[in-house]
This record gives C-alpha cells, sequence and structure tokens, in this order.
C-alpha cells in the first residue's frame, strides 16, 4: 500500500489515480473526512491528518510500502518559514517512526540554490530528510505550466500578460502537474537505495513571448508579453495580501538571473510529456481537440 499527502491537489490526486490504475492501495491522506469521500469512493483507505501534526502522520504512514510526500505550498511565509520548519519536523518524525521501504517527495527546481529565497522551504525539507536510515527519492521539477493560470483573463480581456519572468525571450523550463503526478507515482513504484534527486522538465522550454503566442493562437486574440519592472514588484504584491513579499521577489530574481536551476551533476533528468497548448487548452476549460467554454 503506498500513502499519498497532498492527493486532494493536481499533482497529489495525478499520483493517487496513476497508482490505482496499476492496481496499488492507496491510503489517501487528507486533513478532514469530507475531502476523502471522493476518495474512499475510488477504494482508497483514507487517513487523516494535517502536516504539522506528527501523530497522526505516523499513523497514516504505518504498513506502508511508500509514501508521497507533497509540502503544503505557503506563498507567503513568516521570517525564517517557521511554517514549513513544523511540517518538516513532523514529517520526519512520522517517516522515523514507520520505516517505509520508499519516499519520494516533492522538492523544486533550484532546491540546491544556496541563497535564501521562498523555494528554500524546499531545500529545508530535503536536508532533514536526507537524515532518514531510509530510501529517498527527492522530484524536482520545473516551473509549473499551471501558474500560468494567472495570466488567462488578462489575455482574454486585455490582450496582454504581465511577465514578473524575465527577460521575456529568456526560455524556461517548464512541467505540467500531470506529468509531475505521473512521474512520481512511477518512482514509487520503483526500487533504489539511499538519497537521489531526479529532475523533471516539460517537453520544451519556452519563453514568455512564445506563452503569449500560445494564448493568442488559443483565445483567437492578439496577445502580448509585457514585463512588470522589478521596482514595481513588492508593492504589487503587497497588494495582493501578502505581508512579506521579499521571498517570492527573491524566488523571481533566482529564475531570471539563473542562479535558480537544474542542479545537473549526474542527478537523472526527465522529460515530461504534456505540452504548454495542452495545458492552456485545460486552463480555458477545453478539451483536447480545442472546444469548450473560457
Amino acid at each position: 500500500m503506498y500513502a499519498v499527502t497532498g492527493i486532494t491537489g493536481n499533482v497529489g490526486g495525478v499520483v493517487g489515480r496513476t497508482l490505482l490504475s496499476t492496481g496499488q492501495r492507496v491510503r489517501a491522506v487528507v486533513r478532514n473526512a469530507d475531502k476523502g469521500r471522493i476518495w474512499s469512493a475510488l477504494g482508497c483507505e483514507v487517513a487523516i491528518a494535517e502536516m504539522e501534526d506528527a501523530t497522526a502522520l505516523t499513523r497514516a504512514f504505518a504498513d506502508i510500502a511508500g509514501v508521497f510526500i507533497l509540502p503544503p505550498s505557503n506563498f507567503d511565509p513568516k521570517p525564517g518559514f517557521p511554517e514549513a520548519k513544523a511540517v518538516i519536523s513532523a514529517v520526519h518524525e512520522a517517516l522515523d517512526a514507520t520505516r517505509p521501504a520508499r519516499v519520494v517527495c516533492l522538492s523544486t527546481v533550484g532546491a540546491q540554490a544556496a541563497q535564501s529565497n521562498l523555494l528554500s522551504q524546499r531545500t529545508l525539507m530535503e536536508q532533514a530528510l536526507s537524515t532518514l536510515p531510509l530510501p529517498v527519492t527527492f522530484l524536482r521539477p520545473a516551473w509549473f505550466m499551471e501558474n500560468l493560470s494567472w495570466y488567462v483573463s488578462q489575455a482574454r480581456d486585455q490582450g496582454v500578460i504581465s511577465c514578473f519572468l524575465q527577460p521575456l525571450d529568456k526560455p524556461m523550463p517548464m512541467v505540467a502537474t500531470a506529468d509531475v503526478g505521473r512521474v512520481a507515482a512511477e518512482l514509487l513504484l520503483k526500487d533504489w537505495n539511499g538519497k537521489r534527486v531526479v529532475e523533471l522538465e516539460g517537453p520544451d522550454w519556452v519563453t514568455q513571448n512564445e506563452i503569449a503566442s500560445e494564448l493568442a493562437r488559443a483565445l483567437h486574440r492578439p496577445v502580448r508579453a509585457e514585463a512588470v519592472p522589478r521596482e514595481s514588484w513588492g508593492a504589487i504584491f503587497r497588494d495582493q495580501g501578502m505581508s512579506d513579499p521579499i521571498p517570492r521577489i527573491q524566488m523571481l530574481d533566482g529564475f531570471n538571473e539563473g542562479w535558480i536551476k537544474f542542479e545537473g551533476g549526474g542527478a537523472p533528468r526527465v522529460k515530461g510529456k504534456v505540452s504548454l497548448a495542452e495545458v492552456i487548452q485545460k486552463l480555458l476549460g477545453r478539451g483536447p481537440d480545442g472546444r469548450g467554454r473560457y
């Protein structure tokens, strides 16, 4: 049996469904019973656990062959990442107590970066789980294509996308969440020893200008990319409700300046199958044939 945290989200949901499709037994780890009902109907066991609750996670991970760890995202953390550290402590304690045969942990491209930024929350998770006496794979995917959902309404209504990733003609690795979940499930079903990193990118690296062109094709209207001046980022993010935009700004700087990147150095690199065009059609509420509403 495999325990899957974050199963109610895009990535965790694909992990769960992929495992079920191969005939595996799955324990869905959810925050409350309501969120578990759909997974119970699909034949999963359901375990109730908050990611900061070591005791509940220990029960959820008991008698399990493999565990998928999906740390909750926090885009506006407090200084020093106390929220992430609480999750890390609980996950470490539960895995150490239960000792599953293998663990796959969702990390991120750039987790090896020494500079502090929003993604350092994943760096801390990697550092902690690396001390466990069991096989752990850290899956480091590129920027999620689904983040382009931020662009859709602006592109449709104004014919422009306001880009924080810059320069606009710089190719960036991106990947669909469907590929992330599929690859994570496939890794769970394999055997390995020790700690390892697996990097994951999409079929192609894309520029912001290319994203604008793809949105234009999908929306049947002109769309252009426009760089948001860096000096305005802090005010914009605060207006969106962030109390401390610095970690997010540091993350964007890392992508733009090139120090948030794939580590390489022998880490296997996997290429996803889902294209940018497919993800955009999905974000527009369309099927693969391009039909539907948006």
